[in-house]
Formats: C-alpha cells, sequence, structure tokens
C-alpha cells in the first residue's frame, strides 16, 4: 500500500536523532508524522511515544489525528483503536502521554523506538532535561514539530538555534502542503491585511518579540539588553529567600533569592504540581541554601494541600521564618511591583529558565476581533510563576505588611509525614 507523504518530509522515513519541522500553520506538519509513524509501524514491530508538555486527557494528544488518519487511508485492519492506545497487529504500539510532572510514567518509555513531541514550542527546559535521555534505546528517534512563538523559548534555542548533532532541522509552511485547503488560505489572508505581524507568525512560522499581551515584555526585554538573564552565583554569606504560589491541581512555584546590597538575583526556580506540601519542603530543605526567610501568598492560612493542617503550619514546622503576605485586592497593584524592582533583577539563566518562560507569556487577553484587551490577566499554566514573583516583589517592596506567622505551642508529628 502506498502512503503519501509531501516530499519535504520523506526524511521521515530515514534514521536520523533528532527530526525537527517547524513553522507557520497549515505546513503539513502533524499529517506527515502521523502518515510516517503509521507506515514505520506497519514495517516492522515498534514503540512509539507521542507526547506533549501538557496531556490532562487523551483529547489533548495526537491521539485523535492518527484515528482519523487510519480510517482515512483504510488501515482498519492492521491498526486496533483503543480507548488510550493505538496497537498494530505486528505488535507495534502507540501511546500517549504528557511531558509535565509525568517523570515516573516517562521512565517507562526507555524502550521507545519513536517519540514524537506535538506542539513543542511550550516544552520546558525541565521536561527535556527529562525526556532526551529516557529516550535512549539504540537507533531510537526523537521528532519535534511545533510552531515558533518566542526566540528565547527553550525548544527554539535548542533545537533551532542550536541543533544536536545527528539531527535534520527543516522550516515548513502553507506552500509545502500540497493539501492546503482554500479555506485555511482565506484566513491567511485576511489576517495578512488585518495583522501583519501576526500572520508572520502564524503562517510564515516568524518567532514574535513577545506574546500577545504579554505584561512584562519590556521589563524581560531590556533585561535581556542589560545582561541580566546570565550566570547567577550563591553568595553563601546572604540568605536566600524563597516566594511562594500555592496550587494543588494547579502549579505550586517557588522563586528562589537573594538581595545583594540592592540587586536581587534570583538563583533558581522551581515548580510541580499535585504534591503535597511535603515534597515542596523536601524541596527547598535539600538544596544546599542558608535560607532567610520563607514568602507564602495570603491563602497559605487556610490551604492544606494534602495535610490537616494549614500551609503556613506545615511550612513553619519545616522551614521555621515564615511570613504570609497579605492579599492584593487589585492585581495591578502587585504586577506595578515587580515592576518597580524589574530593573534590579539578575536571573540566573539556566535554573531560572521555565520561570522566565513563564514570565515572558504571563498575558492580558487580546481579542483576535477586536483588539480589546481583559482587565485582568489570563489564568492558566504560566500565571502561577508570576504570581509568586508577585509575592516577591511584594515582600521586598513592603514588608512592614507582611503578616508573621504565629506560633503553634509544639509539633506533634514530623512535618514530611503530611
Amino acid at each position: 500500500m502506498e502512503i503519501p507523504i509531501p516530499e519535504k518530509f520523506q526524511i521521515l522515513l530515514q534514521p536520523k536523532r533528532y527530526k525537527i519541522f517547524y513553522g507557520g500553520r497549515g505546513g503539513a506538519r502533524s499529517w506527515s508524522c502521523a502518515r510516517a509513524i503509521l507506515i514505520l509501524g506497519m514495517q516492522k514491530s515498534l514503540r512509539i511515544l507521542c507526547a506533549r508538555e501538557f496531556q490532562n486527557s487523551i483529547k489533548d494528544s495526537v491521539y485523535q489525528l492518527l484515528v482519523d488518519q487510519i480510517r482515512q487511508l483504510g488501515l482498519e485492519k492492521i491498526y486496533t483503536i483503543q480507548s488510550t492506545c493505538i496497537l498494530g497487529i505486528n505488535g507495534t504500539t502507540i501511546h500517549f502521554e504528557g511531558l509535565k510532572r509525568n517523570t515516573i510514567n516517562l521512565k517507562s518509555y526507555e524502550g521507545a523506538d519513536i517519540c514524537w513531541v506535538e506542539e513543542a514550542q511550550t516544552v520546558s527546559k525541565s521536561s527535556w532535561d527529562i525526556l532526551i535521555p529516557t529516550i535512549r534505546k539504540k537507533g531510537s528517534e526523537i521528532w519535534i514539530t511545533f510552531n515558533p512563538e518566542l526566540e528565547e523559548d527553550e525548544t527554539y534555542q535548542r533545537f533551532v538555534l542550536s541543533p544536536p548533532k545527528n539531527s535534520i532541522v527543516l522550516k515548513t509552511k502553507w506552500n509545502d502542503n500540497p493539501w492546503f485547503p482554500s479555506v485555511l488560505k482565506q484566513e491567511m489572508e485576511e489576517m495578512k491585511n488585518r495583522d501583519y505581524a501576526s500572520y508572520l507568525n502564524v503562517w510564515e512560522g516568524h518567532c514574535r518579540s513577545s506574546v500577545e499581551g504579554a505584561i512584562f515584555a519590556k521589563e524581560l526585554q531590556k533585561a535581556t539588553e542589560e545582561g541580566r538573564i546570565c550566570h547567577v552565583s550563591y553568595n553563601s554569606s546572604v540568605p536566600v529567600n524563597t516566594f511562594w504560589d500555592l496550587g494543588h491541581s494547579d502549579l505550586t512555584a517557588i522563586w528562589f533569592a537573594q538581595l545583594v546590597g540592592f540587586e536581587y538575583h534570583i538563583l533558581r526556580y522551581y515548580s510541580n504540581s499535585g504534591e503535597k506540601m511535603a515534597h515542596y519542603l523536601k524541596y527547598v530543605k535539600d538544596l544546599p541554601y542558608v535560607y532567610g526567610t520563607h514568602y507564602l501568598p495570603h491563602d497559605a492560612a487556610h490551604e492544606q494541600l494534602g495535610s490537616e493542617k494549614t500551609i503556613e503550619q506545615q511550612a513553619v514546622a519545616a522551614l521555621k521564618e515564615v511570613i504570609v503576605i497579605p492579599r492584593v485586592h487589585a492585581k495591578v497593584n502587585s504586577i506595578e511591583a515587580v515592576r518597580a524592582i524589574f530593573d534590579r533583577c539578575y536571573f540566573d539563566k539556566e535554573l531560572c529558565a521555565d520561570g522566565l518562560s513563564a514570565l515572558r507569556r504571563y498575558a492580558y487577553h487580546v481579542d483576535q476581533e477586536t483588539g480589546r484587551v481583559s482587565k485582568e490577566p489570563e489564568h492558566n499554566i504560566f500565571s502561577h510563576a508570576s504570581d509568586a514573583f508577585q509575592t516577591l516583589a511584594m515582600a521586598f517592596q513592603e514588608p512592614l505588611r507582611a503578616k508573621p506567622f504565629k506560633r503553634q505551642p509544639r509539633i506533634t508529628h514530623d512535618p514530611y509525614e503530611v
């Protein structure tokens, strides 16, 4: 059976460790990768992982795309479609996973032959650092497809600007797609006339200077130009303070910073979700820092994060010096507090990479039709890092407003057993 694949994507059928396809919308990347996977999976038994940064359900994956291709190409006798995976009659298996917060499941794919990472523009440095050494079978391949957004993004930096050895990097766009539909061409022309900058990003695959509605775009651009996103050394003579945003189903985010003279040295960023408070307390305590104060947001006094004790009580038992920052009723105030200190912030380029990526994407919603900008920032996976950084700004700007924790008479259990 002959399955057509556009000429530019024929390289998918040839061995390469990394196959990177990026560019504008309508470039046939996803369709071509799906077809190539089905072809290779028919030729011999393969273990294939289809991944993306966030996958809350199978609907968030390329599962439906592969199902549609199987049916369109008449491959139902070769592939069995199950509710969460696809199986080939020769033993090929196709599975779907999210990268973020999924370390245990990912480790089980060390025997994968192909890992296809779709929508890779949002994949974080920490996720790549876990995934790449996991896919280590001899002859294994990592396929990467994405529409670029920011030049500073980890995926763009790692695979386009400085691609690894034994890789193929190809930019593709709408005119590489022999199946490009007329309805998309009409949308493309309308955007080109209405918003040329967006057209260049969406359809031509150029990087944006910032995301639409980005709140700290100017501050981050200036920090980059002034070389304040660099290597930041830990000064053992100055205490490290931590600044938190809390979540359970959402992310919990933590910044680690030192106040050195009049400068804020941001040493590290960490985030995770679905973990109890003990996980974050242990992470903090295991780092080789001498700590000063740990600043928590206002909801630490009543949220519990997997324990009968409040977060505030758990933090005090493990970390001792804890201060809760009072609630800021107008978001604009905490945003302005960040802007007030940003010129004095130095960020470690490596250890703060994921936090910086989230700060770049912290944005107001912009209506594509009217151009109207929302009054409040969007609440999404990127807002937690920014909320934690606002805790930092408020703590340093207005220390007298912070509320110290009132110690309990005694702690009757190990704070890690929560």
